[in-house]
């Protein structure tokens, strides 16, 4: 009996120790330290998204945007997470334009999102408004970049975390 106890606390020990390290280790994993911020850049590969438009061909307020797509690291070889959101078109004539809201899912947490997104491929800023595990107490900005060939079938999210 004494011989089980002591063996199932070292274990317990043990599996503290190492989930520990691994927290340690997506806590900083794809991050860079600098001036209090941690920056996470990912890149979305943007393959299922799927309008919904309420008059058809036009763009028009209200149009939707749906999607759910891989996203790799920064330099675009490893898939490390993927994303879910949507967006809501909110200028329909000139400078159109959406209003989106996602999260995006990496090891270790995720990181939720919402701001403008521009049909022209313009960057924007979006606000980080909240995170999960690693990412729990996430606050600060994304910067949204086109890119890809064509232009806009990948994005950069980088995410700049304030501590």
């Amino acid at each position: 009996m004494k011989k089980t106890l002591i063996l199932c606390t070292a274990l317990a020990l043990l599996v503290g120790i190492l989930a520990g390290m691994m927290f340690v280790n997506l806590r900083n994993s794809g991050v860079v330290h600098a001036n209090g911020t941690r920056t996470v850049h990912v890149v979305e590969r943007a393959i299922t998204d799927t309008v919904q438009e309420f008059h058809p061909p036009n763009m028009s307020l209200g149009d939707v945007l749906g999607f759910h797509n891989p996203v790799f690291n920064a330099e675009d070889e490893r898939q490390v997470g993927h994303d879910n959101g949507q967006c809501t078109r909110t200028v329909a004539k000139g400078k159109t334009e959406w209003e989106c809201f996602w999260t995006t899912f990496l090891a270790g947490g995720q990181i939720t999102v919402e701001g403008p997104f521009f049909d022209d491929g313009t960057d924007t800023t979006l606000t980080i408004t909240g995170g999960t595990g690693v990412f729990v107490e996430a606050r600060g900005s994304m910067l949204l970049h086109a890119r890809g060939n064509p232009v806009g079938s990948e994005f950069d999210f980088v995410f700049t975390l304030v501590d």
